[in-house]
């Protein structure tokens, strides 16, 4: 199954903030998780702090539950429109050196016209630009010759 992936991160090339998958089907719940940001930059602080909309939990915590949210899935795909959303996910799933969840693979679209920001209901909460980011791709695929991931 696809699940599209959005991240907050502490600048570019920033430590982990948040990450959020929102599965293709509804049926499936999301995976939404905060990590400490310590020491946030000032755009950081400013705009991704007030909406994160959950308590940070451990690295090891977040790594713990999203290897348990996708483990189960035979063909995990995450998908993003942005280089270092990709990054992040992969980090957190090679933990301590290998792999926790072997079979997951990577797309990262570009989406000519698509702004997250504009386009989700909270600007800069992972969840609601992944839910904008699942929103935009569905809404390509349904038109003659949209984007496939």
């Amino acid at each position: 199954m696809r699940y599209f992936v959005d991240c907050e991160f502490n600048g570019f090339d920033g430590p982990l903030i948040s990450i959020a998958l929102v599965p293709e089907r509804e049926t499936r719940p999301d995976f939404y998780a905060v990590l400490p940001c310590h020491r946030p930059r000032r755009w950081v602080a400013d705009h991704v702090m007030p909406v994160l909309g959950a308590t940070p939990h451990a690295r090891a915590d977040v790594v713990a539950a999203l290897t348990a949210y996708l483990i189960g899935d035979p063909d995990p795909l995450l998908v993003a429109d942005w280089p270092e959303d990709i990054a992040h996910a992969a980090s957190l799933l090679a933990y301590q050196g290998r792999c926790l969840v072997p079979h997951a693979r990577f797309a990262l679209l570009n989406l000519p016209g698509f702004d997250t920001a504009s386009a989700s209901a909270l600007p800069h909460n992972a969840i609601a630009d992944a839910h904008a980011l699942r929103r935009e791709v569905l809404a390509r695929e349904a038109r003659p010759g949209g984007v496939a991931a």
